[in-house]
């Protein structure tokens, strides 16, 4: 087993191979002020990390697009927020990034209630695959900063898939120490799940996508892309969630400074 002082060793040689020039960093920050916004020591910390993800994960480009490095960092770094104190393990299953242009047809097949089949096409701005690579739409990480305001960001969606994935298949229950925290998430979670399906129900107003209604694997992740991109709303929506992914991202974005 690898010692922690030889593992410090390690990585700083994988961050300075890695290592983000300064002006690519600012305008990082700048394209997506969520990262911005956060502390000194935050920044610093998510630089490194974004450095280590750029060293462990294959960038590639599909339809003839060239992935520059000004992508791969913005990607990079919206990635490592969820992981910004979970450390980069927790993707371990996953083998890279698949940028496409914009949102790709995925073919789809269900079953209805008498037995029959229906195929369609689904567009996706995003999918995880476990073991294999996440695909995200460049038109939709590119709009990130914008798209803030809303909650929405593709990138930290598709990897919250990858952390929730980590305990076995997606089910909207990222691994936990233990069955007391276990129940606890079970609780906060299903009743804030139930508050945002009732208030569509209703047709009252909500912060949250409403793809978050789809089920609970699709309200995890949709929770922690407005966590991360716009916490005072969720906070003042749905404090009891947004406390309960605060403790287990250990983040409090918030009150980030």
């Amino acid at each position: 087993m690898i010692g922690r002082w030889w593992r410090r060793r390690l990585d700083a040689r994988r961050i300075s191979r890695r290592a983000i020039p300064d002006s690519l960093w600012e305008s990082t920050l700048q394209c997506y002020p969520f990262l911005g916004r956060r502390s000194t020591a935050d920044r610093q910390a998510l630089r490194e990390l974004t450095s280590l993800f750029l060293d462990e994960k294959e960038f590639s480009g599909a339809h003839g697009l060239e992935v520059t490095d000004a992508m791969a960092v913005a990607i990079a770094a919206q990635a490592c927020l969820p992981a910004l104190k979970l450390g980069l393990g927790i993707y371990a299953r996953s083998v890279g990034v698949v940028v496409q242009p914009g949102a790709v047809l995925a073919r789809r097949q269900v079953t209805d209630e008498f037995g029959l089949v229906h195929d369609y096409d689904e567009p996706l701005s995003g999918e995880a695959m476990e073991g294999g690579p996440v695909m995200l739409s460049w038109e939709d990480v590119a709009d990130a900063g914008q798209s803030a305001e809303q909650g929405y960001n593709v990138v930290i969606h598709e990897f919250v898939h990858l952390i929730d994935m980590a305990g076995g298949s997606a089910t909207g229950m990222p691994p936990l120490p233990d069955l007391q925290a276990r129940r606890h998430w079970k609780m906060v979670m299903e009743a804030a799940y139930a508050r945002l399906c009732r208030a569509l129900e209703s047709g009252e107003d909500s912060f949250l996508d409403p793809y978050g209604a789809e089920g609970l694997e699709e309200f995890f992740p949709v929770a922690s892309e407005a966590f991360f991109v716009a916490p005072e709303s969720l906070k003042a929506e749905q404090p009891a969630l947004y406390e309960l992914l605060a403790g287990y991202f250990q983040q409090d974005p918030a009150s980030a400074a």
